[in-house]
């Protein structure tokens, strides 16, 4: 879904530096979560992003970006 702004934001996570520490998932405020959390974080519902950034921050490893 767009953003009022006309575009849509969401996380893509390196899966080659991603470590699963739920870091995402748990600071995440949407609803539904954006993330599923298995061998790896994984965007699962990416139009529920709120474009806070709490992801992108909070990673220890770097692993997320938020793009367009």
């Amino acid at each position: 879904m767009p953003h009022v702004w006309g575009y849509s934001i969401y996380p893509v996570v390196n899966g080659e530096t991603c470590i699963a520490c739920a870091t995402c998932y748990e600071l995440c405020p949407a609803e539904p979560k954006v993330f599923e959390i298995k061998e790896i974080s994984t965007v699962v519902y990416p139009d529920a992003c709120l474009d806070c950034g709490a992801c992108e921050e909070s990673c220890p490893t770097n692993s997320i970006i938020l793009t367009e």
